[in-house]
């Protein structure tokens, strides 16, 4: 019976695979085409901080270059415009800051990693969004992918269990050696994305034997030790990066404590319901035993922030509004002061493996539903880039 049921489920999965690369190569543009889509004037403006008057004079003046126009001469911007015009306005801004807001001599890199013990809290949509908003506003970011579901590295346009069958992740640079194989220098690993300023270490179910041959490693005291793999690896590329974002597995594991340990700052979804509170207290619960005894051998130091984010927030549902604000008052100023909304538009969009600034919103019938996700969005990573900002001890004014 074991053995017609392996049979049934590599069946199954092989089937699986090809119907899922079937549907990428009939529904979504491939990994090499994939593009980000342009953004309007008033966009732009918004991501540089300027008004749409600073920034239409600027164009007259010539003192940026001309972008492409559309229909009624409105201008259309690619995001490689966006970071060309950011370079050449803080070449001569009183404050270079506003424009190229990254790390200056001194300060350290930001790694953020996003945990949950629970799945469908919108860890991965959470992670994927916020590096992307977040290089949109000028910021050198690497998108992990800690997960062995690798679903942060899809949205990248990549099938994980296809493109990196035979590795090319994260795994391979964290590894234990076995005498064969070694584990490779994160730089091997690293992709250059579509989207400028954003680069990934994709993520694959290999990432799964790092948690079954930890213990054995552990046994046989090999170096580093578990917690300081991830942390190790970024020293590699620490100079070239402004800010991580780590998407961890749904689970207090070693992969989410390599991750914990090689943090800055901790980012905890929290869905308003309660059984997912109660989740959420069982994690932390779990959570200051495990970082406790890490702090003890020397795996963590002090984190700038550990923040909470309300996810999949229904302004509709009286009862999620009323644990939001039950939320906020026991946890305080530790929960992000915007919620991520609970949308169609982020669903929708998640279905061509696309996040909500990669869909073509011209002539779209629910541009007011993108909107609200949109704003939703926008509020979050503005709400963390102020705390990144001030662990450099720098303010974000948010004055256009």
């Amino acid at each position: 019976m074991d053995a017609v049921l392996h049979s049934k489920l590599r069946t199954d999965a092989d089937r699986l695979s090809e119907a899922l690369d079937a549907m990428s190569k009939l529904f979504l543009a491939p990994k090499e085409q994939k593009q980000l889509r342009t953004f309007t004037s008033s966009e732009v403006a918004q991501l540089l901080r300027v008004s749409d008057g600073y920034l239409r004079k600027s164009h007259f003046d010539r003192k940026i270059p001309e972008v492409e126009q559309g229909p009624g001469n409105k201008r259309s911007y690619t995001a490689e415009d966006i970071l060309e015009i950011r370079k050449i306005l803080a070449q001569n801004a009183k404050d270079p800051l506003q424009f190229l807001p990254g790390r200056r001599e001194g300060d350290k890199l930001q790694i953020w990693s996003t945990v949950n013990f629970k799945g469908g809290s919108s860890k991965t949509t959470t992670s994927v969004h916020l590096s992307q908003r977040l290089a949109l506003r000028g910021y050198r970011v690497l998108a992990i992918d800690a997960d062995p579901q690798a679903s942060l590295t899809t949205f990248f346009g990549y099938q994980p269990e296809i493109d990196f069958r035979h590795g090319g992740t994260l795994y391979d640079a964290i590894r234990y050696n076995d005498g064969e194989t070694n584990r490779v220098p994160i730089t091997e690993v690293l992709r250059k994305s579509y989207f400028p300023n954003l680069d990934l270490v994709p993520g694959g179910i290999m990432l799964s034997e790092f948690e079954t041959e930890t213990p054995t490693a552990l046994s046989r005291g090999e170096q580093p030790v578990f917690f300081n793999r991830i942390r190790d690896s970024l020293r590699q590329v620490e100079d070239d990066y402004d800010i991580v974002i780590i998407d961890c597995p749904p689970q207090l594991g070693y992969l989410t404590m390599s991750a914990v340990c090689a943090s800055t700052s901790l980012l905890m979804t929290i869905i308003p319901e309660r059984v997912d509170l109660a989740s959420a207290s069982q994690f932390l619960n779990m959570a200051s035993g495990v970082l406790e005894v890490l702090h003890s051998n020397g795996g963590i130091g002090a984190y700038d922030n550990f923040t909470y984010l309300l996810t999949r927030f229904d302004t509709s549902i009286s009862a999620q509004q009323d644990l939001a604000e039950w939320i906020r008052e026991i946890l305080g100023d530790s929960v992000i002061p915007t919620p991520f909304v609970k949308s169609s538009a982020v669903s929708d969009a998640g279905l061509g493996q696309k996040t909500v600034f990669e869909v073509d919103l011209s002539g779209s019938k629910n541009r007011k539903t993108y909107d609200r996700a949109i704003e939703s969005i926008n509020g979050i990573a503005d709400d963390i880039e102020r705390k990144i900002q001030a662990s450099w001890g720098r303010e974000v004014d948010d004055e256009a």
